[in-house]
């Protein structure tokens, strides 16, 4: 196969994915605030903060071992007050509240520690019905970090979604925009999908073959060793296996409910973790999840060269869109929100997730149909492009089962 085969290969299987797609856990970061019914000029924040994002934006491993010690988050506590403190305003009715660190504690998350630092706001009129947030937390250094924020007064929530992108949001407790805090969990849930290469690479996988039909090829049986042309690989087969080929699949319409299999099955699979998760109904720890998504990745990219499941790739998705429920739901299991509240924010975050995998079919599957018929295709993207996940997902599984950095790996991280 010559280079320009594979750079064709490269570009038509990776150009359209988000330019710094990420396939570890985001950097998510969870600020809380409540009203103190004790005095109606103060407000009790908590905010926890990952520690790999604090050790990325000021340094916490004084002895560069990789290892985060709770003696070294102690010498950095001023550093850390002063970076968190200075990226985040609050103001009551236009006023500024006065921010100031009461405490400082280390907390265990699903996906590491985290840092939860303790503070009070002091406004100098009494707490009102609508409070401003500016958040610009990792403003400067990373453009996809978000933090989720919640108002608590009594029984009243109201919360939002804050990033880079957009950092401020105006909080009433008098008559919570639901809407609003909606379809901020809805872009969430975009781009939590989009900016997810693990995710992106597992759907991409399953929809490589769906506009091919493998058949059998008419020459009968074979003996001793045989090149399979589905897959491009010489396999030494000691007995009578059948021979297959892939062909271009001849309607539309047979590719477009093959595709709604798929993706309806990895939806309701994924669906059904992500609430559970969510609830605390179902707990996982980090490592493992995000394992079983690197083996899920790795296992569709190999059934496009050695198809086990020939005909019904759904079960592939419906199989693994569990594990990878779970993972969508690192992004929420920091909130602590009444029913209403969670409500919108789950909805919201599960409808984000669903729009942002049908815009990656819709980008894929008219182009994969125009070239289905090619050479181009069945080689350079269906086998090169599934040995080249094959190879990036096995990548993954080493490093998150046994947490070994590979160097020149970064990048795919």
């Amino acid at each position: 196969m010559n280079a320009r085969l594979i750079l064709l290969t490269l570009a038509f299987v990776f150009a359209w994915l988000p330019p710094v797609a990420s396939a570890h856990k985001e950097s998510d970061a969870y600020l809380s605030l409540r009203t103190d019914p004790a005095n109606d000029h103060v407000l009790h924040g908590q905010w926890d903060i990952a520690l790999r994002d604090l050790d990325f934006a000021i340094g916490l491993d004084g002895n560069h071992d990789g290892a985060i010690t709770w003696g070294e988050v102690q010498s950095r506590r001023e550093a850390i007050e002063r970076y968190a403190l200075q990226r985040l305003a609050i103001t009551g009715d236009g006023l500024q509240c006065e921010l100031s660190p009461t405490a400082q504690l280390i907390d265990e998350h699903t996906d590491g520690a985290y840092a939860v630092l303790r503070f009070d706001a002091l406004c100098d009129k009494n707490i009102p019905s609508t409070l401003g947030v500016v958040y610009q937390l990792m403003a400067d250094l990373d453009p996809y970090h978000r933090g989720i924020v919640t108002f608590h007064a009594g029984e009243r929530t109201a919360g939002a979604v804050l990033g880079p992108d957009q950092p401020t949001a105006t909080l009433n407790l008098r008559k919570p925009d639901r809407w609003n805090e909606f379809t901020s969990f809805v872009s969430d849930g975009i781009w939590h999908i989009w900016t997810g290469l693990d995710h992106i690479l597992f759907l991409l996988s399953l929809l490589l073959p769906a506009v091919l039909i493998r058949r059998r090829a008419d020459d009968g049986w074979r003996k001793g060793t045989v090149v399979a042309e589905g897959s491009g690989t010489l396999m030494a087969l000691a007995g009578q296996p059948p021979h297959y080929r892939w062909e271009a699949a001849t309607g539309l319409w047979p590719v477009f409910l093959d595709v709604l299999k798929v993706v309806s099955a990895f939806t309701v699979s994924h669906s059904v973790t992500l609430s559970l998760a969510v609830l605390g109904i179902v707990a996982l720890p980090s490592r493992l999840v995000e394992s079983g998504i690197a083996l899920s990745v790795m296992v569709a990219a190999f059934n496009n060269l050695y198809p086990v499941v020939r005909q019904r790739t759904w079960l592939i998705a419906f199989a693994f869109g569990f594990i990878h429920g779970l993972g969508f739901a690192s992004a929420l299991t920091g909130l602590q929100l009444p029913p209403a509240a969670m409500a919108a924010s789950l909805g919201g975050f599960n409808v984000g997730v669903e729009i942002g995998q049908e815009a990656i079919v819709l980008a894929f599957l008219p182009l994969a149909y125009l070239l289905r018929r090619t050479r181009f295709y069945r080689i350079g993207v269906l086998r090169v492009g599934s040995v080249l996940i094959c190879v990036i997902a096995a990548l993954w599984l080493v490093q998150r089962a046994f947490d070994v950095a590979i160097p020149g790996f970064s990048a795919f991280l």
